[in-house]
């Protein structure tokens, strides 16, 4: 399958997902090519965007997982090729 290069931005309203966040994160390491993460003590929210490499099918499956979860909002970014 042709890999893609994009990019994922997370953000998390509701900290007590952080721990299912990051397995999922882990499940998918092999995409993930940067991390960066900003947690916004003085807000509700937290932000992490992702570079990733992959197939589409892959970066989507992240993005769904992430998605699904109540308090997260989760949106990618592909190429078109690379």
């Amino acid at each position: 399958m042709e890999k893609r290069i994009g990019t994922i931005s997370i953000l998390i309203s509701d900290r007590q997902w952080a721990d299912e966040i990051n397995r999922i994160l882990s499940d998918h390491a092999d995409i993930i090519l940067c991390r960066q993460g900003l947690p916004f003590k003085d807000r509700s929210v937290a932000v992490i965007s992702l570079i990733v490499e992959g197939s589409a099918d892959r970066i989507n499956a992240l993005t769904g997982r992430l998605g699904r979860m109540a308090g997260v909002e989760c949106k990618a970014i592909m190429s078109k090729n690379n």
